[in-house]
């Protein structure tokens, strides 16, 4: 998630663009945010074309990607991007001087730290509830990239080959990047401002002009396709600039209509049935998610334009350019359980905290991911009460889909019926979680949950004491076991076994 925060009073960067600020009635610094990406889309263009592998060296990619970068964000935040270069340095200084054995724990305290610390003072010292485009959402990105660097690099240098998962292979650093290339990875001008986040090797193999060569063996891909040379991004970047800025356009639209407030207005909860409240909810904050969509899948297409982001080629041929997407919109408007609206939502950020966080944890792994997740996205108590809250209601989802789930997939009405049951419990759950990430405050948040008398809590941890549900790698153990002793299984296991590979495979 991303803050999206009220106006704030000053901007820290350029006044060049007040005249159109005054003329739109929108904040300086969110002007220049949105200048600046549509800058930023066209340099992509230029980059591709002009600055086409073939066309020059890496050495003047890295450099052209890395000045237009700290460019726009100087723009945009004037002279906080200061900040972006010394936690950058800092933590590159710590890759050098320690060894590859316990770098990566050391770069993930001190980047969270240093992150931590500006927001912190951001929130406390100068606008605290004031939503603005401000510096620290840039380093939010570049806090992933550095930690997921570091932990690529142990990988790559300090793990056995036999000891990494088949994902730690392809992302496997086998060398200490140069300055130059750690800084283009941090600042370049296509990601510096809204990400999204990527790993090292797609990014270096991008400047190299060999995208996706470290990503060829991986048994899903197709070999459709390749003989026709490089595709070309323009097709897809147009569809994903029309869909950003069509999800703009409904925000401006409806994002007065429905305010999250209005769930703890007290004349509200007294005189609204509950029902009401429940559709209210949800509205409300539904409405909230299109400016999400516009950001990301912005971003995204000023990354394609680019020419970065290529996934290569679905099975008829045709290119995917999907690599770095963020967001899959109508999975998550349509989701049937809490785990396929999150694997769908912020997309990158979710394989950052899995492959930092989730794979490596050897306790409780889902609490420390939801923990980790609430320290990186800032300082609002409100941020931890939606994580904290977020637990029980995955555990409870996981609950339900291990227990219930197997038996509605007899027949096409059962799984339709589910469907459409999880659909709505879904929205609901997820609506009722991120209200304390909207309101931000403690008091404002535990009064919604107050009003709703702390129901989907209750309902949570009872599902998940009623239905508990084996820790993963202990299921992953008894899978191995059952699978070795009786390779045939029970009708019930086999669909929906069945069930879910086709879910992945689709």
């Amino acid at each position: 998630m991303a803050d999206d925060r009220a106006p704030s009073t000053a901007c820290t960067g350029s006044s060049l663009l007040q005249p159109v600020s005054d003329l739109t009635k929108l904040p300086l610094d969110q002007v220049n945010f949105v200048v600046c990406q549509l800058c930023a889309l066209v340099s992509a263009f230029w980059f591709r074309l002009f600055l086409h592998p073939s066309k020059t060296s890496p050495l003047v990619r890295h450099v052209v990607a890395t000045v237009l970068g700290l460019y726009f964000a100087t723009f945009c935040f004037g002279w906080y991007t200061l900040h972006f270069l010394l936690q950058s340095g800092l933590t590159y200084g710590i890759m050098i001087l320690t060894g590859v054995e316990h770098m990566h724990k050391y770069c993930l305290v001190v980047a969270l730290s240093y992150l931590s610390l500006c927001q912190i003072t951001r929130v406390y010292v100068f606008d605290y509830g004031m939503y603005s485009a401000d510096f620290t959402g840039p380093m939010m990105v570049i806090t992933q990239k550095i930690t997921s660097l570091a932990f690529e690099i142990h990988d790559g240098m300090a793990r056995k080959e036999e000891h990494l998962t088949a994902g730690q292979k392809v992302l496997a650093i086998r060398r200490m990047p140069s300055l130059l290339e750690y800084f283009s990875y941090n600042c370049n001008f296509m990601g510096i401002l809204a990400g999204p986040t990527c790993s090292y090797n797609d990014y270096i193999a991008f400047i190299q002009g060999d995208p996706c060569r470290h990503r060829d063996h991986e048994p899903h891909r197709k070999s459709e396709g390749k003989s026709q040379g490089e595709p070309s991004p323009n097709v897809e970047v147009v569809r994903k600039v029309a869909t950003s800025f069509f999800c703009l356009l409904v925000f401006l639209s409806v994002c007065k209509v429905f305010p999250v407030e209005r769930n703890i207005d007290d004349d509200f909860i007294a005189n609204t049935p509950f029902y009401a409240q429940v559709v209210y909810l949800y509205l409300s904050m539904v409405t909230t998610r299109p400016k999400y969509y516009f950001v990301w899948t912005l971003a995204d297409a000023i990354n394609n334009a680019a020419g970065f982001g290529f996934n290569g080629y679905d099975s008829d041929g045709s290119p995917r350019w999907d690599l770095i997407s963020n967001l899959r919109i109508l999975n998550i408007e349509f989701a049937t359980s809490f785990k396929v609206f999150l694997d769908n939502w912020n997309i990158q950020t979710v394989h950052w905290l899995k492959r930092v966080c989730y794979e490596r944890c050897p306790y409780h792994p889902t609490a420390a991911t939801f923990i980790l997740s609430a320290m990186w996205h800032g300082a609002y108590p409100g941020y931890y009460l939606t994580f904290l809250t977020g637990i029980v209601v995955t555990l409870a989802a996981r609950a339900v889909r291990h227990k219930v789930r197997p038996y509605f997939l007899r027949s096409t009405t059962y799984k339709l019926v589910y469907d459409v049951i999880t659909w709505a419990a879904t929205q609901i759950a997820i609506c009722y979680t991120v209200v304390p990430f909207i309101l931000l405050s403690v008091g404002p948040s535990l009064k919604f949950y107050r009003s709703w008398y702390f129901s989907l809590h209750i309902i949570c941890i009872l599902l998940a004491v009623a239905m508990p549900v084996k820790p993963r790698h202990l299921r992953l153990k008894e899978q191995q076991r059952t699978s070795a002793q009786d390779p045939v299984q029970n009708p019930q296991e086999a669909a929906d076994s069945a069930y879910v590979q086709k879910e992945k495979t689709s």
